[in-house]
């Protein structure tokens, strides 16, 4: 089961990851939006924004979300560093419910550029 530091590093990979993409990736990542991040496994959300092409991580908070963030994912943390290192398709893991997704309408559709 991977920790709350490595779920952390996870978060800050991908916020690397997207700061360097290029094309549809980057303009999905411009979006400037809050975010949260549920690890149901730890039962710890991690809360930021999603600004500028980066994820910034602002708070972490025991449980599940207190605000309803715009983009709101939920996942074990062993899933999430699997996404982040490229080991977990997030099409496949969204459409088994291994990993949770949700936000508006046209938030979803700009973001599939990173599924």
């Amino acid at each position: 089961m991977a920790t709350m530091a490595e779920c952390r590093s996870a978060l800050d990979r991908l916020s690397d990851q997207l700061a360097g993409a290029d094309g549809e990736v980057r303009g999905a990542a411009a979006l400037d939006r809050s975010l949260s991040c549920h690890i149901k496994d730890l039962d710890v959300t991690f809360t930021g924004r999603l600004a500028d092409g980066r994820i910034r991580v602002l708070d972490t908070v025991e449980g599940p979300p207190r605000e309803k963030a715009e983009i709101r994912l939920a996942m074990t943390g062993d899933d999430l560093v699997a996404l982040v290192d490229g080991n977990l398709n997030f099409a496949k893991a969204w459409g088994s419910g291994r990993v949770r997704l949700e936000a508006g309408f046209r938030d979803l559709l700009r973001l599939r550029s990173l599924l």
